[in-house]
């Protein structure tokens, strides 16, 4: 069955670097922050500079520019917001995020050409909730990750039909609600709603009874449950039609604190499956297993179908393919210059992926370093070198290969 309406893509960008990868990809449009006020600390996150030049380069290439503004700001942060939203609304970014009601105020007042989209962190569950942020300006609000599909389309159903629903698709799913979450501030002094989330949900734990110290038990499961605290991630690649009927007009991505390979090859999954589903075609087993190509936990489809239950098999992420070298041009011959991630040699078997290439794999012939000697395995990390490929590839091209690196 095709798809009516192509839902957005909206994309994780953690810097300009990943900004980059997730345009080259396939994005409709990217999410970030400034250096303050964003939910990613871990991330780089964006200067002024770098802000001007992500937004650039994204209007360039027809993507829209999303700004988190959304912590639970404290007094001495609200105070720096103004001057935040006057530099956005100057760059011509294309909506900010928010959760705070004060914050929103500020938006309206400080930065009233870009479009409000209500936060996850609003906690957006039920549609009156979703009329009353429509009613204060909202253009978009973020549904929280514990909603069902049926939840989902009597929202839609509920409210005004320019009101856009945004819905998460893929990556990691908090212990919390709706991203309000307690523990890191009471385990580690990290405040989550801040954007410094220590994750200790997804920690290992043990028991240990008071009088025998030094002694840990595991946890298990039986049939009445059990109350450890992890989470699989997210992955609804499968169901996109399934979301474009309850009315989803957004697909979101999780990840602004992942790499630049996540960014490139999880957005490169999505767009190429969203475009099938919109031709009624069947999702390609190949882009399909490119989510598998990422390190990942293991994959559920959240509260969509009803509750998911506990999962308590394996807390560790999944990690099976390592970036070898990023293409940075390449003839029609196929000859290819990189710049080194990590080590390979000669005679070793890659693959090939990039912006509209489908993955191939092949066998590392000769190699020359910038002076033209010859290599049998490029050492040092960014170093350009050049190789032949069966084909030619596109810019931005990555090269991977398969490595067992969960375990570690």
């Amino acid at each position: 069955m095709a798809i009516n309406k192509i839902p957005e893509l909206l994309c994780p960008a953690g810097d300009l670097t990943r900004l980059c990868a997730a345009v080259d990809y396939g994005a409709d449009a990217v999410y970030l922050a400034g250096e303050e006020f964003g939910m990613r600390t871990a991330a780089t996150n964006f200067g002024e500079e770098d802000l001007k030049k992500g937004i650039e380069y994204a209007h360039k290439h027809g993507v829209k520019v999303h700004i988190a503004c959304n912590v639970i700001p404290h007094n001495e942060e609200i105070a720096r917001l103004p001057d935040f939203l006057k530099t956005v609304n100057a760059l011509g970014a294309d909506a900010l995020i928010a959760a705070d009601i004060g914050t929103i105020g500020l938006i309206k007042k400080y930065a009233p050409d870009i479009e409000l989209h209500a936060s996850v962190q609003s906690g957006i569950c039920n549609y009156e909730t979703a009329n009353a942020f429509y009613n204060m300006g909202a253009k978009r609000v973020v549904l929280a990750r514990e909603l069902s599909l049926a939840e989902i389309a009597e929202i839609r159903e509920k409210t005004p039909q320019d009101l856009e629903l945004e819905a998460f698709a893929h990556g990691a799913m908090c212990v919390s609600f709706s991203a309000r979450c307690l523990l890191s501030s009471y385990m580690t002094g990290r405040d989550a709603n801040r954007g410094d989330c220590a994750q200790p949900c997804r920690w290992s734990y043990s028991l240990m009874e008071e009088k025998r110290p030094g002694e840990y038990f595991p946890v298990f499961e039986d049939e009445r449950g059990t109350y450890i605290l992890n989470s699989r991630d997210m992955c609804m690649i499968d169901h996109l039609d399934d979301l474009q009927k309850a009315g989803v007009d957004c697909i979101k991505i999780e990840g602004r604190a992942k790499s630049a390979y996540y960014a490139a090859i999880v957005t490169g999954a999505y767009r190429h499956c969203i475009d099938s589903a919109a031709q009624g075609q069947p999702l390609d087993p190949v882009w399909r297993d490119e989510v598998e190509h990422v390190s990942h936990r293991v994959y559920s489809t959240g509260f969509y179908y009803g509750f998911p239950g506990q999962y308590t098999e394996n807390s560790r992420y999944i990690r099976e393919w390592q970036v070898c070298a990023i293409v940075e041009s390449c003839t029609p011959e196929g000859l290819a210059t990189c710049s080194l991630r990590n080590k390979f040699t000669q005679g070793d078997t890659l693959e090939a992926v990039g912006p509209d290439l489908r993955p191939f794999a092949f066998e590392v012939g000769e190699m020359l370093d910038a002076e033209g000697t010859a290599l049998t395995e490029p050492k040092t990390p960014q170093m350009r070198f050049t190789l032949r490929l069966p084909k030619p590839v596109s810019p931005y091209s990555i090269l991977r290969h398969s490595v067992a690196l969960s375990a570690k």
